[in-house]
């Protein structure tokens, strides 16, 4: 009889927190990382709207405790891409070394900070000392913020003290080194992205040092844990083991070594199905496979599973046996979308390819053909692509695919002819061109979309009410040469020759512009409404003096990506950090932008003195909307800048 009753009482609560999350950004609030388990980044909110988003004024800043603790410890801190939540009248955020911080969303006000002293553990794998998010949630009184740093540590704390929840754990953590299932060194694993929760299941990804020199590597599983408890559930293995699905696309018995096939960025869940959406990246190595043959099932894929089983429901895998680092690299949108007058509760994956890849959620079928069609092979010697790699025929591509001699720029014949010079220098063709081994004639393959996207981490927005998604994204080749490495160091066949940027004539890209853009695409009809150069772009580049162009957009890209954007009823708010050919800031083009959801026409710009690396937020307090952007860190002090309309 308990058991019914448990059931029942799991449903109902199921049902309750499904309405809730899909509603979290309504009425003002921001209680998921992306506004709600769907990650839709959407609010309702309207005060701030076209007619007088120019008198935006920052209401408050915050600074990151972080600041005086990397004095303190010599930390080499990097950058700030924390986003709040607000909950209950309080914003939680998390810095850079993973401390969490309660603040006065009125003020700025520090309410209070817990330290979990992660980085006595060294420093995270990839990309350092950076976090993104925390994570909420309850049940009656019990109040908690999750998070999982990059100490590898999961932490459970009281939401109204800061205080560790001593039922969690032991005295409030678990260690996120137990339960791989194999021996690696604990520094090749880290954690930055906000978990999620989904019916009383704790949903990980992981972070996998993504340069390895070795074939060997730390398995990408996910894991599920009770949120009461800090028990574990259940683990994904995202790299099929012996009799497990999936485990004869790895030959020769290559799963029981290959590495990575993690997801490093946000999972979105939907409380209703019961069901959470993993976003999978790329195998050990990201651009030789020789060592891994077959189609490598789960990399690169969307895989839903039961939150609290961890069984997989359904799966589509987006690039087999991939060669390009085209890991899905954003969380995906659960859209609800009528086509052809049908209503479908759909998952929309963007991806760094281009392609937004829509499927029902709850059965994985998706909502128009994907087809397989031939795709380039490679000549490296031991490598074996995939003969077909998977098409969508609706969406179109928001991004350029590929590269030909049509893409290149021409706005002066002698930029024109400089630029075909230098793309002798390397293979080219339509997308998913595999890499190839460089020589003094070949500098290696240039990859269209680059690694870093096409889209990345940032995301894309959706508008419930209208079904239109907005997705910010970079125009960026990559490079893609092979060397063999050092057999005394390195097991590995071939690894990346270690030049990642594809230089253009002057300093300038090497493909036409927009190198940074907007699209606004309705998912109802799978059409593109329209797109926009994102910026003004390098319209005052020398070799341009003279010349009347259009926007050009800026680059957002590198391999550290930024872009993040923010929808409310009438705009679009997008943060920048546009890059150069070396990838360098270029400080006096940081903005945070609004556009007309409508047009794509910009509104407002707000010039900033520091980057802003994270994604916005917008929330509703004591009458008042605020805005609310991390920026700084990488060498700058890290703050939260709070706007608001003048009062």
């Amino acid at each position: 009889m308990q058991s019914t009753v448990n059931h029942v009482r799991a449903a109902w609560t199921a049902a309750v927190l499904g309405v809730a999350s899909l509603a979290s950004a309504q009425q003002g609030q921001w209680s998921h990382y992306s506004g709600d388990l769907g990650s839709t980044k959407y609010s309702d909110a309207d005060q701030i709207n076209r007619d007088n988003v120019n008198q935006l004024e920052i209401a408050w800043r915050w600074e990151s405790p972080d600041n005086a603790l990397a004095k303190e410890k010599g930390l080499p801190l990097g950058q700030f891409k924390g986003t709040p939540i607000l909950v209950d009248g309080l914003l939680y955020v998390s810095t850079r070394a993973s401390q969490v911080a309660a603040v006065n969303p009125a003020t700025g006000e520090t309410v209070w900070v817990h330290d979990p002293k992660s980085y006595e553990r060294g420093r995270p794998t990839n990309s350092g000392f950076q976090h993104r998010g925390v994570t909420y949630w309850a049940d009656g009184e019990d109040r908690r913020i999750f998070i999982a740093t990059g100490g590898r540590q999961l932490v459970a704390l009281n939401a109204k003290t800061g205080e560790t929840v001593a039922g969690f754990g032991e005295g409030g953590t678990v260690d996120l080194n137990k339960g791989l299932g194999r021996e690696f060194a604990e520094t090749q694993v880290g954690y930055n992205a906000p978990v999620t929760i989904c019916r009383d299941t704790i949903v990980i990804g992981s972070i996998i040092f993504d340069g390895p020199i070795r074939k060997e590597m730390p398995p990408g599983h996910v894991r599920g844990y009770d949120v009461r408890t800090g028990e574990l559930k259940w683990v994904f293995h995202t790299i099929p083991e012996a009799g497990e699905f999936g485990n004869e696309t790895w030959e020769d018995d290559s799963w029981k070594y290959t590495g990575n096939t993690n997801v490093w960025s946000m999972i979105s869940a939907d409380e209703e199905l019961g069901y959470v959406y993993l976003p999978l990246s790329t195998p050990t190595n990201d651009w030789y496979g020789g060592h891994r043959k077959g189609n490598n099932l789960f990399a690169e894929s969307l895989v839903c599973l039961d939150a609290a089983t961890g069984k997989r429901v359904w799966h589509f895998q987006a690039v087999h046996h991939g060669l390009w680092d085209y890991d899905f690299p954003a969380a995906p949108i659960l859209a609800d979308i009528r086509v052809d007058g049908k209503p479908i509760k759909a998952v929309a994956q963007i991806s760094k390819q281009g392609w937004v890849y829509m499927f029902d959620r709850a059965t994985g079928e998706p909502v128009w053909p994907i087809e397989e069609r031939p795709a380039p092979q490679s000549t490296v010697p031991g490598e074996q692509t995939s003969p077909t790699q998977p098409f969508p025929t609706k969406p179109p591509a928001f991004e350029r695919q590929g590269i030909t001699d049509d893409d290149i720029i021409d706005f002066t014949p002698e930029l024109r002819a400089e630029a075909m010079e230098l793309l002798k220098k390397y293979t080219h063709g339509p997308i998913f061109t595999p890499p190839s081994v460089t020589t003094p004639e070949n500098l290696g393959s240039i990859q269209v979309p680059g690694a870093a996207g096409g889209a990345n981490w940032c995301g894309a927005g959706f508008d419930p009410e209208t079904g239109i998604l907005y997705i910010p994204s970079n125009t960026m080749p990559s490079m893609t040469g092979l060397r063999k490495p050092d057999a005394n160091r390195s097991n590995f066949d071939f690894m990346h020759s270690g030049q990642f940027l594809v230089p253009g004539p002057q300093g300038l890209p090497i493909v036409k512009p927009p190198y940074g853009r907007i699209t606004a695409m309705d998912l109802n009809k799978g059409e593109i409404l329209w797109q926009v150069a994102n910026a003004e772009g390098p319209q005052d580049h020398p070799a341009l003096k003279g010349l009347d162009l259009p926007r050009l957009g800026y680059s957002s890209a590198g391999y550290i990506s930024s872009g993040g954007p923010v929808l409310t009823k009438t705009l679009l708010f997008v943060s920048q950090v546009p890059r150069d050919e070396k990838v360098q800031v270029i400080q006096k083009a940081l903005a945070l932008r609004a556009f007309d959801k409508k047009t794509g026409e910009e509104v407002w710009k707000y010039p900033l003195d520091k980057a802003p690396y994270a994604v916005p937020m917008t929330y509703m307090h004591q009458g008042r909307q605020y805005l609310v952007v991390g920026v700084g860190g990488d060498g700058q002090p890290a703050e939260l800048l709070a706007f608001a309309l003048s009062q």
